[in-house]
C-alpha cells in the first residue's frame, strides 16, 4: 500500500507540482485548496489527485479535515505544508487585518495542520514533514513584513519539531525557496520581473517542479538523516549562513 502524503495549497503553483510530483513518486497524494473550487477540480481531472477543500487557519476544519483524509485514504505518512497568502504593504500603513491574515494561514497552519497528524506519526515510528518556508523569511523583504514574519517563524517551527521527535522516526525539514516561475509572480509587471531576475546569478527564476523534486526527496525513506534542515534554492539571489 502507497504511503499517504498531503499537501496544503496543493492544487496551484508550487503545490500543484509538489503533488504531482508526489504522485510519481508512487504516494496516494490529498491535495487541500481553500477556495477555488473550479481551478481544484480541473486539477483533480487533469491529474487524478484526491482534493479536500477547507481553510488551513482553521482549527477544527483542519481536524476535520485530515480525518477524513485518513479514512478514506489511510494514515498520513508525509504533511507538506505548503498553503500561503500574502497582503503586502508597508508596515507604518499595515492594517492588523493584514498582518493577522497573514500570520494565520502561513504560520497558525504550522500547528494547525502538524497537531493532528503527529501523534499517530509518533506511535508509527514514520512521519516525513516539509514545511515550505521563503527566501524572505530569511533575509527579510520590505513591504513584507508579516510575510516575512510568519515565513521566518515557519524555520524556527521546523528545527524545534525536528528536535522533538527525531527519535520516534519522524523528520522536519524546511525547503525555502527564492522566486519561482508561478502565475503569482507571472503577474509582477515585466520590468519589475526583469528588476527580479538581475538579481539571481542563474539568470532565471526557478521552475516549480525543482521545489517538487526537493520535497519528494525529503519524503522519501532515503531521507532519513536529514532533519531539521532548512534548504535554500533560490538560484544564489541569497545565501544564507550555514
Amino acid at each position: 500500500m502507497s504511503k499517504v502524503a498531503v499537501v496544503t495549497g496543493g492544487t496551484r503553483g508550487i503545490g500543484a507540482a509538489i503533488s504531482k510530483g508526489l504522485k510519481d513518486a508512487g504516494f496516494t497524494v490529498a491535495a487541500t485548496f481553500a477556495g477555488n473550487v473550479e481551478k481544484a477540480e480541473a486539477f483533480k481531472a487533469e491529474t487524478g489527485i484526491h482534493v479536500y477543500q477547507w481553510d488551513v487557519a482553521d482549527e477544527a476544519a483542519c481536524a476535520a479535515g485530515l480525518a477524513k483524509v485518513a479514512d478514506e485514504l489511510g494514515p498520513v505518512d508525509v504533511l507538506v505544508n505548503n498553503a500561503g497568502i500574502t497582503r503586502d504593504g508597508m508596515f507604518h500603513r499595515m492594517s492588523f487585518e493584514q498582518w493577522r491574515a497573514v500570520l494565520a494561514t502561513n504560520l497558525d497552519s504550522m500547528f494547525t495542520m502538524t497537531k493532528p497528524v503527529i501523534e499517530r506519526m509518533r506511535a508509527r515510528g514514520f512521519g516525513r514533514i516539509v514545511n515550505i518556508s521563503s527566501i524572505n523569511g530569511q533575509k527579510g523583504q520590505m513591504g513584507q513584513t508579516n510575510y516575512s514574519a510568519a515565513k521566518a517563524g515557519v524555520i524556527g517551527f521546523t528545527k524545534a519539531l525536528a528536535q522533538e521527535n527525531a527519535f520516534k522516526g519522524i523528520t522536519v525539514n524546511c525547503i525555502c525557496p527564492g522566486y519561482i516561475d508561478t502565475d503569482m509572480v507571472s503577474a509582477v509587471p515585466v520590468d519589475v520581473l526583469e528588476g527580479i531576475i538581475k538579481t539571481i546569478p542563474v539568470g532565471r527564476l526557478g521552475k516549480a517542479e525543482e521545489i517538487a523534486a526537493l520535497v519528494a526527496y525529503l519524503a522519501s525513506d532515503a531521507a532519513g538523516f536529514m532533519t531539521g534542515a532548512v534548504l535554500t534554492i533560490n538560484g544564489g539571489q541569497y545565501i544564507a549562513n550555514g
